[in-house]
C-alpha cells in the first residue's frame, strides 16, 4: 500500500541526514562523491534517486540502496496516480 502524499526522497535526505549532523549541502555533497549541484537538485526535488545516488545515499548516511529507491518509487507512482485518469491506454486484457 502506497503512503498518501509521500515525501520526495530529497526531502528525507535534507531532514533526515543533513540537519541532524549539521550538514552543508556543499560538505554533503563533497562526502557523497557529487557536485553540489546535483545534491541541490534532490534535496529540491528536480532529481530522482538514481541507483548510483541509492549506493551514494546508503554508504554514506545508511539504509539500503533498495529503501532509497523504494521511497522513489512511491514518491513517482503516487503522482502519476493523481492523474491517472488522464492516462489512455487499449485494454489488452483477454475477455
Amino acid at each position: 500500500m502506497l503512503m498518501h502524499n509521500p515525501p520526495h526522497p530529497g526531502n528525507v535526505v535534507r531532514r533526515q541526514c543533513l540537519e541532524p549532523l549539521g550538514l552543508t549541502v556543499a560538505e554533503a555533497a563533497k562526502g557523497l562523491g557529487v557536485s553540489r549541484n546535483t545534491l541541490s537538485m534532490l534535496l529540491n526535488g528536480r532529481m530522482k534517486v538514481s541507483t548510483e545516488m541509492a549506493i551514494r545515499l546508503s554508504q554514506g548516511f545508511g539504509g539500503s540502496p533498495e529503501s532509497w529507491l523504494q521511497q522513489q518509487m512511491q514518491y513517482d507512482l503516487w503522482h502519476v496516480q493523481q492523474r491517472k485518469k488522464n492516462i489512455e491506454v487499449r485494454n489488452f486484457k483477454a475477455a
